[in-house]
């Protein structure tokens, strides 16, 4: 598992950071984290502008 960040790309704002296999899986575990079954039930405010993912070479 890598380290991922996850930004709201409309606004630059970190909303995570966490391990994960890839960046489809680092939204969804931010998600849950969060209390959302995965990344597709965020609600729109959050999901408005789409994410940034990137792994973090840590």
């Amino acid at each position: 598992m890598k380290l991922f960040q996850v930004r709201q790309r409309s606004t630059g704002a970190v909303l995570w950071v966490g391990r994960a296999t890839d960046g489809d899986n680092a939204l969804d575990a931010m998600a849950r984290e969060a209390g959302y079954r995965d990344a597709a039930h965020l609600p729109a405010h959050v999901r408005n502008g789409g994410f940034r993912t990137a792994p973090l070479g840590l």
